[in-house]
């Protein structure tokens, strides 16, 4: 996998909006149980933008009721009419791997059954070290935007995860355009106690970031949120 920057620094929404406005190629995303309205909404305001071309998996029946009550505008949108979320999902994932489709997003359905297509060893979608989630933010009084990770995908990961979660955020800070991103780990406490295994894994992590084990970044930890923003 390339994990090379885009070139330019992304710092705001705004600014990853109008990089992917310019793509010349709207992208795939399918959306498995997308009888929602919220997830109906981001999708319209998403397809507006020229960002995306939808695909929706659902119950038909349900998806036009809620956009025809809202005002979402689906003409030219494809609707896989699909009543079970358990088939929902593993459609959507098929026509990934497929190449129907280019993105994969959850629609009205819990994220066991989400995933369980997706983690499918013969038929899922994961490539690489670890699966992680990954969270985009941007503060009114902040100077750039920052990245959480993980959110709660891998409830307790040890010290292999933890290698395996920052690659994949940093993999994703540098496309958007910053080399070298600072990676934090955070912790109960800012210093080492044995009795805190995530202390421990914090300094293991940093010295061998500080070792080139973990490139691509700087690591430092632990350290309390307030600080390390």
């Amino acid at each position: 996998m390339n994990d090379q920057g885009t070139g330019k620094k992304i710092r705001t929404i705004a600014d990853l909006y109008s990089n992917v406005e310019k793509r010349p190629k709207r992208k795939k995303l399918i959306v498995a149980a997308a009888q929602d309205e919220h997830v109906l909404d981001a999708v319209t305001k998403a397809r507006e933008r020229g960002i995306v071309e939808p695909i929706l998996v659902g119950i038909k029946k349900k998806i036009i009721e809620i956009a025809d009550t809202h005002g979402f505008d689906l003409n030219n949108v494809r609707i896989i009419d699909e009543e079970d979320n358990i088939r929902a999902a593993e459609i959507s994932v098929q026509l990934v791997r497929d190449g129907e489709a280019d993105i994969l997003m959850k629609g009205l359905l819990d994220t066991a059954t989400y995933l369980r297509p997706v983690l499918d060893k013969a038929n899922g979608l994961r490539r690489g070290e670890a699966l992680s989630s990954i969270g985009l933010f941007e503060l009114k009084n902040y100077h750039k935007l920052f990245v959480l990770t993980d959110g709660g995908l891998n409830i307790a990961p040890d010290l292999k995860m933890k290698v395996a979660i920052i690659k994949n955020a940093v993999f994703f800070m540098r496309r958007l355009g910053v080399e070298i991103p600072k990676v934090a780990v955070l912790g109960a406490f800012e210093l080492i106690n044995i009795n805190a295994i995530a202390t421990v894994d914090a300094a293991l992590l940093s010295m061998m970031s500080q070792r080139g084990q973990i490139r691509n970044c700087i690591i430092d930890g632990p350290l309390s949120f307030d600080n390390a923003i």
